[in-house]
This record gives C-alpha cells, sequence and structure tokens, in this order.
C-alpha cells in the first residue's frame, strides 16, 4: 500500500509550470500553499496531510486537498474521525465495487504529483524502509479519486482524496513484502499520456474498461529504490529533508 510519501512544492507545481505562467505560479503560491502542508520530505497518510492535486475540472491549476477520500455519505466529524483511515488507498482493482470509491472512480479522478514514496520491506521480524522515486528525479504521476464532503453541522466543505493502488511491479515485489497483504502492491503511477486518459473531461468520459486498463504496474526500469533511516519510533527523523537519505542494513545485504 502507499501511506509515506515526499511532495515538494517543486513537484507539485510540476504540472502547472508546462503552461508557463508566471502569473498563475504566483498565485498558486501565495493562495493556495498557505492552506498546504508543503514541503513535506515525508509524511504519513494517517496525518491526513493537506497537498495539490489536480482534477478534470482544473486541470493545469492545482486545488488544496486532504489525504483520506470522504464519501458524500460520511455524516459528522465523528463519522468521519472513524472512517478517515480507511481511504488512504484506494485498491485498483474494486474501486468500482467498493460504496467508498466508486462514484469517484467515474468521474472524479485526479492526479498528485509527488517526490516519491516510501514502502517497508520486512526481514526476519522487523521492517526496513525504502524510498522510491523516479530514476531521473523527476516527478511522479500518482492517480487518484477525489470528493468534496461537506459538513452538514457547519457547512465547511472539505477537499479530500485517495490514493489508487494497484499490483507491485518486479523492483516492488523484491520490496515491499507485508505478509499481512495478498502480494506486493504500488501507487498507480501513470506515464504522461496515461495521465491524461486518467484525468479525461467528464464531457469526454471513459468507460470501465477503458479507465481499468490504465491500472497497470509501472515500468520497474523507470524507478529506483534505496533504504533509508526508521520513518517510526524512537529514531524517527522527522519531516526533513535528511529524511530520504540512504542508510544501508547490513543485514538486508542478502536478502533483497
Amino acid at each position: 500500500m502507499c501511506y509515506d510519501i515526499k511532495a515538494s512544492l517543486e513537484a507539485q507545481l510540476k504540472r502547472a509550470k508546462r503552461r508557463g505562467d508566471a502569473d498563475a505560479l504566483k498565485q498558486i503560491q501565495q493562495k493556495l500553499l498557505p492552506f498546504t502542508d508543503l514541503p513535506l520530505f515525508h509524511a504519513s497518510g494517517f496525518s491526513h496531510p493537506k497537498i495539490l492535486i489536480y482534477t478534470h475540472r482544473s486541470p493545469d491549476f492545482p486545488e488544496v486537498s486532504q489525504w483520506g477520500l470522504v464519501p458524500h455519505w460520511i455524516k459528522d466529524r465523528v463519522q468521519l474521525q472513524k472512517f478517515w483511515n480507511n481511504t488512504l488507498n484506494a485498491r485498483g482493482e474494486t474501486i468500482f465495487e467498493k460504496p467508498s470509491f466508486r462514484d469517484a472512480a467515474k468521474d472524479q479522478r485526479c492526479l498528485i504529483y509527488l517526490d516519491g514514496f516510501f514502502e517497508h520491506h520486512h526481514f526476519q521480524g522487523n521492517s526496513y524502509p525504502y524510498f522510491i522515486e523516479s530514476v531521473n528525479n523527476e516527478p511522479l504521476i500518482v492517480g487518484g479519486l477525489y470528493n468534496e464532503w461537506v459538513d452538514r453541522e457547519t457547512g465547511e466543505m472539505i477537499n479530500t482524496f485517495s490514493i489508487v493502488t494497484t499490483k507491485g511491479n518486479t523492483l516492488l515485489s523484491r520490496i515491499h513484502n507485508n505478509p499481512k497483504l495478498d502480494g506486493p502492491r504500488m501507487p498507480l503511477l501513470l506515464l504522461p499520456d496515461e495521465a491524461e486518459s486518467w484525468l479525461q473531461n467528464i464531457d469526454d468520459p471513459l468507460d470501465q474498461k477503458e479507465i481499468e486498463s490504465l491500472m497497470q504496474p509501472y515500468p520497474e526500469a523507470l524507478l529506483k529504490a534505496h533504504t533509508v533511516q526508521k520513518l517510526r519510533g524512537k529514531n524517527y527523523l522527522g519531516n526533513v529533508p535528511e529524511v530520504i537519505e540512504e542508510v544501508r542494513y547490513l543485514e538486508l545485504e542478502e536478502s533483497i
């Protein structure tokens, strides 16, 4: 699954920059950045950080969104707090079946631009975090789902999202071996053309089979990975740049 990410402002603005609109970039930084938790050198989804997403209604100008999709049928904040950790990820194979995701899967898909993500490798009773990123250090384009939830008591609207996951590629098969899961997983990483299809306008919607065809493991050759300092416990460095620096574990040398 994908519960830990790195998201810099530079990566998040990668899509917005393609238009070369300096005024738009200035507006994003002035109007949106103060409402996010960026930069995130490491963030756990369980803290529900606020980052930027891109939707079909605004494909080049991002929106602030909070990690953990909240379906429209959540009644109040009490139910929200009990439910929220369950929708950080949306398993791609079942997004058209699960009540939490099936409406969003049809026409509320989004893109999230990340520097990389973290996954844990289990070995002899311990877990070891890896940081996975693009081989060319470009932002990864992640497919997601989003929904706007309205608090009925206050009228406040919260934009929320979930990261879609798919089967792990051969790299993740070597890393992501959580014994509690049925096989390795990874976030849905999209090539540029695939990203445009994922974000296709609601006026020209994809059918279910077309959407499902996009949910494939990302090519291993386009990713690289290295072990980092533990992300949990007393040795955790926190949300600092050093959190992605390589740390070698001798006991893993022969296991991967």
